[in-house]
């Protein structure tokens, strides 16, 4: 049998921020940080690129594993974090396929969580998160017989190294603690030349974390279940360099958090969100998306808000 573990508010309200996913297990994940035309190519070719997200989000729900409010006085979380990102684009292949890497990082810049009885257990700390590497296989667009494209995919094998600030006492902090593995296929398809549909479908596996979070009492390591999500787009081309759309996120653990090795019971976290977006590009050099997202259905996860800006710049 398990060994007995606390579970607390402070461990409930447990959030490892990587891309300002807020849950209880699962580490920061990119939901709903990339969006329109997701699966094409860089717009000005082979180079490199800087790309700039600010997440603002603001949850005014703590969810249990039924998805209902926790009992508490006020539920409100508020959490403002940035993440770089370089990219690097080769050059292409005989066959059209790009390779290319990624390096990502998110710092945690500002948190405040007010459960309405003055936790101090409820602590937090700014700081750099957790690195990214990530490796590319641009592959080639599919094109009608006019030229425009049909079809743009990408894959990618992202790896998140845990050289993030952490502090097992603290409810909240912007480094995980474990290794994660989180590939992904994308991909945009065209209906029209100004009607179009992009996906990333994305799984997560998560190593151990052998200086758990205190709200688990005393146990040797946990490790947070496996997990399934996709960020979703419908978008219409304006113009050439104005596009508006919808979009969204879904995440899905479909295996238990282990504590000790041991599988537990009623910690699977579940959210999706949807809202409008659109996005402007300046110049091929430089584009810029807002992305709103209204959260609903989360389960053994915070619910709310997220406001996403992103911008890409070529070097």
């Amino acid at each position: 049998m398990p060994k007995p573990f606390l579970r607390p508010v402070a461990a409930m309200l447990c959030v490892a921020l990587c891309s300002t996913a807020h849950g209880y297990d699962l580490p920061g994940l990119n939901l709903g940080s990339t969006s329109f035309y997701d699966g094409s190519p860089a717009p000005a070719g082979p180079g490199w690129y800087l790309e700039e997200y600010l997440t603002y989000s603001r949850a005014s729900r703590f969810n249990d594993a039924n998805g209902d409010k926790l009992g508490l006085p006020r539920q409100d979380l508020e959490v403002f974090a940035p993440t770089t990102q370089i990219i690097y684009l080769g050059q292409p292949w005989a066959n059209g396929a790009m390779p290319g890497f990624t390096l990502i990082n998110t710092s945690l810049a500002h948190v405040d969580v007010d459960d309405g009885l003055n936790n101090a257990a409820l602590s937090s700390r700014a700081g750099l998160g957790d690195l990214v590497l990530g490796a590319f296989l641009q592959l080639p667009t599919l094109t009608r017989a006019d030229g425009s494209p049909v079809l743009t995919q990408r894959i990618e094998a992202d790896v998140s190294i845990p050289v993030g600030a952490y502090d097992r006492e603290r409810s909240i902090n912007p480094g995980s603690n474990f290794w994660s593995f989180n590939p992904y296929y994308a991909a945009t398809y065209w209906f029209t030349p100004k009607w179009s549909a992009s996906g990333r479908f994305m799984y997560l596996w998560n190593g151990k974390n052998n200086d758990p979070q205190a709200g688990f009492g005393d146990v040797s390591d946990t490790q947070a279940g496996q997990a399934l999500h996709a960020n979703l787009t419908l978008q219409y081309a304006v113009s050439q360099a104005f596009s508006v759309g919808l979009n969204g996120y879904w995440l899905k653990q479909f295996t238990d958090t282990k504590v000790d090795g041991h599988a537990v019971s009623g910690r699977r976290e579940k959210v999706w969100a949807a809202g409008p977006g659109m996005l402007y590009a300046f110049s091929k050099e430089d584009v810029l998306s807002v992305n709103l997202y209204f959260e609903q259905g989360a389960e053994n996860r915070t619910e709310g808000d997220k406001l996403v800006l992103n911008w890409l710049h070529k070097f």
